[in-house]
């Protein structure tokens, strides 16, 4: 429908031009080079079971185990990226790393993460993505130098198996930048067959300026990914990503935990504020398929960034128009 409206429009603003008729405009219109080509990419977003505990290696097997199952899953449904949750390998409980707990919450312990299997499970991961030519973006903690604290990281693995990129979560939460992890710096963004993806984590949906500054990086998607051990704070985000979504005029994908899906499953919205797919909402591992393209005739993106310019400025009113005696009141 929108490819069509495109078409439309232009042939009636040549035709409204020229004074051609609607036929004569439309194949001129026809005849035409192509403009600024769309890209189209398949895309899945998994939703993942919650491993909070990096001491446990059955734990960490099982989780590497699931991700690859996701992977194949979405290769074989045509997917050409596949986005993961905030924690897919483990996502740390707060309680489980207290040096001071677990009643207490104290700066975490990370030399009780089994951080040896986690090496082992992401190198499968990455051999995968290269097996199956998938772009695989999924949610690990990125160890650094002791005394420093590691960063709550998405990598981004590309169709070849290498790691491309790595974002790493920059607006923390009051526990995660007290106790747990370093923050991050910079956006990130990689393109994949002609489309730009940005990258954000943890609870960075609160804040706009994060995905303002994408749409003016050019993004054609954000891939926020998430998690929670409950679905009280799903909500919330579901509407943010959709709202970021039909504000910016571009994808977002939604990847969370499992048990956040009772209230909002992972899920794909488009720009116009919709979900695209999503995954059930039963509390269960899964993934959800969708389409994304581009549109490089939409002139909603255009507009707005031209309205967040300064458009108005030479519009606006000197002085005080309270002292216009027209207003009554």
């Amino acid at each position: 429908m929108t490819e069509n409206g495109n078409l439309k429009r232009r042939v009636r603003a040549r035709a409204a031009k020229t004074g051609e008729s609607y036929t004569a405009a439309l194949q001129h219109i026809r005849k035409l080079p192509d403009g600024p080509k769309s890209h189209s990419i398949r895309m899945a977003v998994a939703q993942t079971s919650l491993f909070d505990d990096p001491r446990d290696v059955s734990a960490l097997r099982a989780s590497g185990s699931e991700m690859r199952r996701h992977m194949r899953d979405a290769h074989r449904a045509g997917a050409r990226l596949l986005h993961f949750p905030e924690g897919t390998t483990c996502w740390p409980h707060k309680r489980i790393m207290s040096e001071t707990g677990p009643r207490q919450i104290g700066p975490s312990d990370w030399t009780r993460f089994e951080w040896g299997t986690l090496r082992e499970e992401q190198e499968e991961a990455r051999a995968l993505a290269r097996e199956l030519g998938l772009w695989t973006i999924f949610g690990s903690v990125h160890p650094l130098t002791p005394p420093h604290r590691p960063h709550n990281s998405q990598y981004v693995i590309s169709d070849r198996g290498a790691l491309v990129t790595r974002y790493d979560e920059r607006l923390l939460s009051n526990t995660k930048i007290s106790f747990m992890y370093s923050p991050g710096k910079n956006a990130v963004t990689f393109d994949v067959d002609g489309l730009r993806f940005g990258c954000a984590l943890g609870m960075e949906a609160h804040y706009p300026e994060i995905f303002i500054e994408y749409e003016k990086l050019n993004v054609d998607c954000v891939l926020f990914s998430t998690a929670g051990d409950s679905p009280s704070n799903a909500p919330a985000f579901g509407a943010e990503v959709l709202g970021h979504a039909a504000s910016n005029t571009y994808w977002v994908s939604y990847a969370t935990l499992a048990p956040q899906s009772v209230a909002v499953p992972s899920g794909i919205a488009a720009p116009d504020g919709q979900w695209a797919a999503q995954c059930p909402a039963d509390g269960l591992p899964a993934i959800a398929i969708a389409d994304i393209k581009t549109n490089p005739e939409g002139l909603a993106r255009p507009w707005r960034r031209k309205a967040r310019s300064d458009l108005y400025a030479p519009h606006q009113i000197e002085g005080d128009p309270r002292s216009d005696d027209r207003n009554v009141f």
